[in-house]
């Protein structure tokens, strides 16, 4: 009797240890997770994003490679749209691309230090560990963090992370706003550390040539800022065609400072229509070339409005020779917005701020008197201008074009 209540005695200990080597507190893990994050080469990751920002949930596809120091890979597939979106940063500076169009930017920017992704490792970490009130539960496969939120989309508030209780891998991730409505989540379908990377995969032109274009078969050319001129004139020839589209890509110094209005119409009128007073009729040959390219305009609109703003007017316009649609928003906030579908389109060097909408990438242009947000969509270029339009409302607009929604 006494031997067995010894060895009953030996083995509840037994299962203490072990249980308590498998289970880990809150400050534990965070302390893990710093050690991981510092020491942290290189990693590759894949998954699943889907978007509850518009009426219908979007999903995409992500994959995310990294290479310390600063190189970084994320493509953004819609396979339903067949749209392919390409973040990188490299030696050169960061680049968005859209391979299927010919389309460059490229961003003076420290991304992602600036600004977080849910998608990346070092971001859902980092969150974690400046969070004193996070909130932590253990369930049987994985380590859950309730934090706050750090994006530049000011309605997302908390986010919830996933990790793998062995190695510390994401799992999941969900985002949620002020209401904890869940607006993002990210379902990882694999996820390694160390993986080894050939040097193309971060660069620019290599992944330009992998996806196909179905607008030209020229490789994009690149504009750079002024201050390396002499640099572009020995190995950019093409600078001059990117021209046009930097001038109709930053409206600065065309404000009206008398209000809005002048600003609207300068992202409609653009170089071609420069000359032009803001109130002029179109010509008769612009109106052709309207009516004959209209067929196979498609446009769409915001299914999202402010509290307190309605539809002013939708206008039929040319911008650059190719169809597009202007509507303009009164009310409590005043604000227009141009949709156009280029044609012919070229690598450019974007006097904004990068900004994540969560399906695509895009510019945030601050002048004296607007702000203009800009960004691509299924071939389309989107362009909201307003003198007084939050930017956390011109995000929710942005990312609520993304239905059929006809004229």
């Amino acid at each position: 009797m006494r031997r067995m209540t010894w060895t009953a005695a030996i083995l509840l200990c037994f299962s203490l240890v072990l249980a308590a080597c498998g289970t880990k507190d809150a400050e534990s893990v965070v302390k893990d997770l710093d050690k991981v994050v510092n020491s942290m080469e290189s990693y590759q990751g894949s998954g699943t994003m889907t978007l509850n920002t518009s009426q219908q949930p979007l999903e995409y596809k992500v994959e995310v490679s990294y290479q310390k120091p600063h190189y970084y890979r994320i493509k953004l597939t819609n396979e339903e749209k067949d749209i392919t979106q390409i973040v990188l940063r490299n030696d050169d500076g960061v680049f968005v691309l859209t391979p299927k169009l010919n389309k460059v930017f490229r961003f003076q920017s420290d991304w992602p230090q600036n600004q977080g992704q849910v998608y990346l490792y070092q971001t859902l970490i980092q969150s974690i560990l400046v969070d004193n009130s996070r909130q932590f539960v253990v369930n049987d496969d994985a380590y859950v963090f309730d934090v706050m939120a750090n994006y530049n989309n000011g309605s997302l508030a908390r986010q919830k992370i996933w990790l793998d209780k062995t190695d510390y891998k994401p799992v999941q991730v969900e985002v949620s706003d002020t209401n904890a409505a869940v607006m993002v989540q990210v379902q990882f379908d694999s996820f390694e550390f160390g993986p080894k990377f050939d040097k193309a995969v971060f660069e620019t032109e290599a992944n330009m040539k992998a996806e196909p274009s179905s607008q030209s078969t020229d490789e994009p050319t690149m504009t750079l800022p002024e201050q390396e001129e002499g640099d572009a004139a020995a190995g950019n020839a093409g600078d001059d065609s990117a021209a046009p589209e930097d001038d109709a890509a930053a409206p600065e110094g065309n404000e009206d400072a008398g209000g809005n209005e002048q600003a609207d119409d300068s992202a409609v009128d653009g170089d071609d229509q420069a000359s032009e007073g803001n109130d002029a009729a179109e010509t008769e040959d612009d109106a052709s070339a309207e009516a004959e390219a209209d067929s196979d305009f498609a446009a769409m609109k915001p299914s999202y409005m402010p509290e307190g703003v309605s539809e002013q007017d939708m206008v039929d316009i040319v911008f650059g020779g190719n169809p597009g649609l202007m509507i303009r928003y009164t009310g409590e906030y005043s604000y227009t917005l141009v949709q156009t579908e280029p044609k012919d389109v070229a690598a450019s060097l974007t006097p904004g701020m990068m900004v994540d909408l969560g399906f695509t990438w895009g510019e945030l242009i601050s002048g004296e008197e607007q702000q203009t947000l800009i960004w691509t969509y299924e071939g389309h270029q989107f362009r909201l201008a307003s003198a007084d339009l939050p930017e956390t409302e011109m995000y929710k607009i942005a990312q609520s074009v993304q239905g059929e929604i006809g004229k």
